[in-house]
């Protein structure tokens, strides 16, 4: 070896260093994350959204499963996003609608830009027929620590067993409020990402974004209609879905223009549903919201008072803020979906803190008022709440094991529902059929 031969090779060392350097960090700044898909309300469309940390195209590159790859190309707009917090740090959120779809079709996409590319993931669109029977999972408070519930929910998932997941608040509980909130935005959902970013997903308010006025909410998801994701609703086979946030009752720093506003779009959203052309289409009207009307936890929290905020209202605010519960009722809500309680309890049919079931021997046929369902058992750091001794006159079913709920829109009188306990390995502990041969407030009578 000449004595030019070492520098030379010290050289070309360099060179390949840096260009792996080259390679290897620049595109992390504009490689996608945080990729998952949703649905925009629109029909055949589907909305992929992901985040980078530099500026970067916005582009989602896809194709029919079994056909040609990456066939279609879709553009899309990017907005920046500052984070409230004490390092001022800043993303960039991405969004592309997908449009013109084939309904109930499977199709593989990828998303980013020449500057980076995500992973290779699929989906399958929306079916928009009115006889369609979709399968949810329900759950609220999964942590991005003991989320004892992901790897079941995972497994069943790639198996197929879901059209659509429900995340009824508080993914990924961290609960460390001197985290930069970007900090605990990225973690769930990464975590989100790993689970299942093939399927529909709707998230409802997640009640740890309340820093910075529910900044990171009202930025980085993308839920339907056009109210900053705080409230939205949708239509899905029999059903008419509508998510509202329970935390407009507790969190006032930012005044009640929130909890004013999203009452008046629930007063809307709730006539529209109940014209006759429409509720004879999509005869259930299903909410989800975080915080419950009704527990028979023993942690003093919300829904274990009888003058519970979002049950009655707050009396203590100018003007006084209107409940939910009457609301509800008036319009002939049939199923209300809730978390936030680290348990699982099934409602008798309750209204004003009484049980109006169909019948002693068929409680859920016909039943007189709402059905609530607390799921908030999927599994976080702060594992599981607890029951009071004695259970409430109008709670049938409770369970302190990990788990979540499954549901199936039959058709327009049948909708069933089971609780899957994680801790007896998959084991259904409760189930329920709700029959409705009528829909609407006349049903009550």
């Amino acid at each position: 070896i000449s004595a030019g031969q070492p520098k030379k090779m010290c050289v070309l060392l360099c060179l390949c260093a840096l260009i792996s350097a080259v390679r290897c960090v620049l595109p992390v700044q504009t490689q996608p994350e945080q990729v998952h898909v949703s649905y925009p309300g629109v029909k055949n469309s589907m909305l992929v959204t992901w985040s980078t940390a530099d500026e970067a195209e916005s582009v989602v590159e896809y194709g029919l499963w079994g056909g040609k790859l990456f066939s279609h190309t879709a553009k899309g707009n990017t907005s920046v996003f500052i984070d409230g917090g004490p390092e001022n740090r800043t993303m960039y959120i991405h969004r592309v609608t997908l449009t013109d779809l084939i309904p109930a079709a499977a199709y593989v996409y990828h998303c980013g830009s020449g500057a980076g590319w995500s992973d290779i993931f699929y989906f399958t669109s929306l079916n928009e027929s009115v006889s369609f029977s979709p399968r949810f999972a329900l759950f609220g408070d999964m942590g991005n620590e003991n989320p004892q519930s992901l790897s079941r929910l995972q497994k069943e998932t790639q198996m197929g067993m879901y059209d659509v997941i429900l995340h009824i608040g508080e993914t990924a509980v961290t609960h460390t409020y001197g985290l930069d909130s970007r900090n605990r935005s990225d973690k769930m959902k990464k975590l989100w990402k790993c689970a299942h970013p093939q399927i529909i997903r709707v998230y409802l308010f997640i009640r740890f974004v309340e820093m910075y006025n529910f900044s990171h909410y009202r930025s980085r998801f993308s839920m339907p209609g056009h109210t900053e994701n705080l409230w939205y609703s949708w239509n899905i086979g029999p059903a008419h879905i509508i998510s509202f946030s329970t935390e407009v009752y507790f969190y006032l720093d930012y005044g009640l223009d929130l909890l004013f506003r999203q009452y008046e779009w629930l007063q809307a959203d709730l006539q529209e549903a109940n014209r006759p052309e429409n509720r004879a289409q999509r005869p259930w009207i299903i909410t989800m919201g975080h915080r419950p009307m009704y527990c028979s936890n023993d942690d003093g929290d919300d829904c274990t008072q009888f003058q519970s905020y979002v049950r009655l209202g707050r009396n203590d605010t100018q003007p006084v803020a209107p409940g939910l519960e009457d609301l509800f009722y008036q319009y002939g809500v049939d199923l209300e979906l809730w978390a936030h309680e680290h348990t699982y309890e099934r409602l008798w049919p309750v209204y004003d803190y009484k049980v109006f079931n169909g019948s002693s021997e068929e409680p859920y046929v016909n039943p007189k008022a709402p059905v609530h369902i607390i799921t908030g058992s999927a599994g976080c750091r702060e594992k599981h709440d607890g029951f009071i001794p004695e259970p409430r006159d109008w709670s049938a079913f409770r369970s302190t094991d990990y788990g979540y709920t499954r549901m199936r829109l039959i058709n327009n009188t049948h909708l069933y529902l089971q609780q899957v306990s994680d801790d007896q390995y998959g084991k259904v502990i409760d189930q329920m059929m709700l029959v409705k041969e009528k829909h609407g407030a006349h049903a009550w009578r």
